[in-house]
């Protein structure tokens, strides 16, 4: 499918610099895009690989030009781009299957209206699921669940019994929401799975990514507040009270009974030990180990987890230590030859 770049800097509202009869076929970023296509630059940063793109027009915002290229400025680069990629590769459409016959619904399921349920899905006994959810193939639901309305399930995901799911929320293929918690105590010398009857309630509009992992509380909820998007493989232990608005990246780890505040970040592969308070809007860096509570707005990196200005101090200190250790090596050697020229020199006899 060609488009003119005109129609192009019509559909995404830009100003046009550069011959608007042009034939666009694609969309792609500046190292992939060929001769016919469209690419973006957003920042100046890009502009050497901009001029070496085979490109044929760039997207970019207000207050840049390529150097020899056809552009549509706008104001929103990457908003922009993406309706450029949407033009270009149509999202493909689902048709409603409404209740597959080899799905097994219990009886006593509550399904609300304009849900889709596909092959291979179970729900189980008084599970509630309301309307617009869309469940994919291979999806558990175990029984006393409760779905709001607009829930996406994909492939493969397990629901533990009493699991709450506020309204939009979106779960990817693979998680497992509800497993009981890694909490034993030792009786007459044997771990014993010590007792498992809370559940998890996740708040609306949160989105949890493939393959992670949220635990039951012991007594009462693990919950996950309202906004918080959880990426891939990210594991949350039980009793834990995740704040609003959070973003947890990628193979994030924490431990039981831990809370947080709204809007804090964890970069990829942050641990967090039990029993810690972590405060509002703060920002833990990649491999951060949380040992003790973090204030709000509290920026920690590290293993343990140290405030940044403290971090980049020791970080710089570290980093002179091969100097230090040359120059403390020269001392000793001057100190040396010092004690040896002591120990040869004459004695001059008191008169």
């Amino acid at each position: 499918m060609e488009t003119t770049l005109q129609e192009l800097a019509t559909l995404v509202d830009g100003q046009l610099h550069g011959d608007g009869s042009l034939q666009i076929s694609g969309a792609a970023t500046l190292a992939n895009a060929r001769s016919a296509e469209i690419s973006l630059m957003d920042g100046e940063k890009f502009l050497q690989a901009c001029n070496e793109s085979a490109a044929a027009a760039i997207i970019v915002s207000a207050n840049l030009r390529p150097d020899d290229k056809p552009c549509i400025q706008v104001d929103d680069v990457q908003a922009a781009f993406a309706k450029v990629v949407s033009h270009f590769r149509k999202p493909r459409t689902l048709d409603p299957v409404g209740i597959s016959p080899s799905a097994h619904v219990s009886p006593t399921a509550q399904i609300g209206p304009e849900v889709d349920i596909h092959p291979g899905v179970t729900v189980g006994a008084d599970v509630e699921i309301g309307r617009g959810s869309r469940i994919y193939p291979g999806v558990h639901i175990m029984a006393g669940s409760k779905l709001a309305e607009n829930v996406t399930l994909f492939p493969n995901v397990v629901l533990y019994e009493n699991t709450v799911v506020g309204p939009r929320v979106v779960i990817h293929a693979g998680a497992v929401i509800g497993a009981y918690g890694f909490g034993y105590e030792m009786v007459e010398g044997c771990h014993q799975l010590s007792p498992q009857l809370g559940f998890v309630e996740i708040e609306a509009d949160v989105d949890i990514g493939a393959c992670t992992t949220i635990d039951r509380g012991t007594y009462d909820a693990t919950i996950i507040g309202a906004g918080t998007k959880i990426d891939n493989q990210v594991m949350i232990a039980h009793n834990c009270r995740i704040g609003r608005h959070n973003i947890l990246c990628s193979q994030v780890g924490i431990a039981g009974t831990v809370t947080t505040g709204d809007y804090s970040v964890f970069a990829g592969q942050v641990g967090v030990k039990d029993h810690v308070n972590i405060g509002h809007q703060c920002m833990l860096g990649a491999k951060a180990g949380v040992m003790a509570d973090i204030p709000d707005q509290g920026v920690y990196v590290g293993i343990p987890a140290t405030p940044i200005r403290k971090q980049t101090g020791m970080m710089a200190a570290l980093m002179r230590l091969p100097e230090m250790r040359k120059a403390l090596r020269r001392l000793e050697k001057t100190v040396a030859s010092m004690k040896a020229q002591e120990s040869t020199a004459p004695r001059q006899d008191a008169a």
